[in-house]
Parts: C-alpha cells; sequence; structure tokens
C-alpha cells in the first residue's frame, strides 16, 4: 500500500483479522502498524503475535498516522472521536468500520477525511466480503487506500452510502445467519440419531461446499437448487417442508431487523 503508518483504534478480532491480513499479504510491514487497545492484555496479545506497536493512548498512536481505522463499537465512537480529535488533521484519512455510522456524522466529529467499511467476520479467514463508501471529503486515492487495506482479508465492493444498512445485513449480519443455519442442520442430524461429532462435520462441509460450488462455477444459485432437486425427490420433499415453515419470510424478516438496527444506530 505504500502509506505509512497505519494506526488501529481499538484492537478486537475485526481489527486483528485485517492486521493479520496486511502483514500476511505483504500490504504493510508490522513497523508501520500500531493498535491502541484499553486492554492491557490485548495489547500484549496483539505485539506478542504479529509483531506490532501497541499503545494505551489513543492519541499517540494516530499522531502522523496518514491511516487511522476506528475500530471500536459504535456506542463508542463518539467518545473515542473525542478523544483523538485534536491530534488529528485533514490530511489523514479516517476509516471507520463502525456498523451503522454515517459518513456525516463521523465527519462532524474528526477533522480527517472519512471512508466508511463494512466487514464482515469470515476476514478472520481472509474471505471477508467489504463495502466501502467515501465521505464528502473522501477522494478517489482514499477508497483506492481503503479498497488495498480489506482486500488484504477478502472481497471488497464500492457502493453508494445509503445502501451501507442493506450491505449490513447481507454480508455483515449474514454470517450470522449461516452459523445458525448450520447449527439447526447439526441440531436436527443429531436429533435424527447421528453422532453429534460427526453430525458437526457435516453440517459444516455441506454448507462450505455448496458455497464453493456457487461460487467456484458461477452457475445461478437457483439453477443449482433445481439441479439437486429432484422430481418426487428427497431435496424437494425438505425445501417444501422448509417452505410451509416459513424459511424464506424468516430471512427476509432477519434481514430487515438488521438493516433497521443498523439505520437506529446511525441516529
Amino acid at each position: 500500500m505504500n502509506s505509512g503508518r497505519i494506526a488501529f483504534l481499538g484492537g478486537g478480532n475485526m481489527a486483528e483479522a485485517i492486521i493479520g491480513g496486511l502483514l500476511a499479504g505483504g500490504v504493510a510491514a508490522a513497523k508501520d502498524v500500531v493498535a491502541a487497545d484499553v486492554s492491557a492484555d490485548r495489547r500484549a496479545c496483539l505485539a506478542r503475535l504479529h509483531g506490532i506497536e501497541v499503545a494505551a493512548d489513543n492519541a499517540a498512536a494516530v499522531r502522523d498516522a496518514p491511516t487511522v481505522v476506528l475500530a471500536v463499537k459504535p456506542q463508542q465512537a463518539a467518545e473515542v472521536l473525542a478523544g483523538v480529535r485534536e491530534a488529528m488533521s485533514a490530511s489523514q484519512l479516517l476509516v471507520s468500520i463502525c456498523a451503522g455510522l454515517p459518513t456525516a456524522a463521523l465527519e462532524a466529529q474528526t477533522p480527517a477525511r472519512v471512508v466508511r467499511a463494512m466487514p464482515n467476520l469470515p476476514a478472520v479467514v481472509r474471505r471477508g466480503v467489504t463495502a466501502i463508501c467515501g465521505g464528502a471529503h473522501a477522494t478517489a486515492a482514499d477508497l483506492d487506500r481503503a479498497d488495498k487495506l480489506f482486500g488484504a482479508v477478502g472481497v471488497v465492493v464500492r457502493l453508494p452510502e445509503g445502501r451501507m444498512n442493506e450491505v449490513t445485513a447481507l454480508s455483515g449480519s449474514g454470517p450470522g445467519f449461516v452459523f445458525a443455519f448450520i447449527e439447526a442442520l447439526e441440531e436436527a442430524a443429531a436429533a435424527m440419531g447421528l453422532e453429534p461429532a460427526m453430525a458437526r462435520q457435516m453440517a459444516l462441509e455441506t454448507v462450505r461446499g455448496a458455497a464453493e460450488l456457487a461460487a467456484q462455477t458461477g452457475t445461478d444459485p437457483t439453477e443449482l437448487r433445481q439441479r439437486v432437486s429432484s422430481k418426487g425427490g428427497t431435496t424437494l420433499a425438505g425445501l417444501a417442508a422448509m417452505a410451509a415453515g416459513g424459511f424464506s419470510a424468516a430471512v427476509a424478516a432477519g434481514m430487515k431487523a438488521a438493516r433497521d438496527r443498523a439505520a437506529e444506530l446511525g441516529r
């Protein structure tokens, strides 16, 4: 990326995933990354595992860092930004991964240019999906910088900010929905008599294999579903029972609830 120091405000799981991707992909060197966190144990862990600089003082971490990644809970963002406001300037780029917080709200709290990002948990294994959008003062170069940042941990898409709450519901909350589906498959299989450890392995590999098949072939999921749904067969019987139980409606309701909650967080 060749853009100098990168400071992380918050050293939680998502921040660590991004840091790991940056270092593994050669996008940044350990000497150019600093993470600030309130937890001494967390700071020690990040320093030990990644060899990066850590700090207890947020303002010290961001000073002179061309790129600052805001990686705290949305409810903590205002307090954290207030604490570093005097240490930041318009020459810096603030990349926020705080769900629901619009760029305008962030720009009101920092002199830096702002890019908003919505990464998801699979970034931990470099299979994430991150949507990004620029604030009022963000440049094309800023978006390119954010693209490289998150490209280290998966796929990056650029969208208008007006679609970010929908992205939060789909790729942000989506992994949680998939985990719930895996749990349901596992529990149902165990209830039918399969050994629990085997049920878990088979549920995991079934979901992973199906997703990989759709991704690698580029075939429409509808067509793939139809291929595996022989007339009078087991899959059609199962899908019919799921439909009768409101499967699609439940998924849609879950996504709508996640989208609406993201909008609430931004207000």
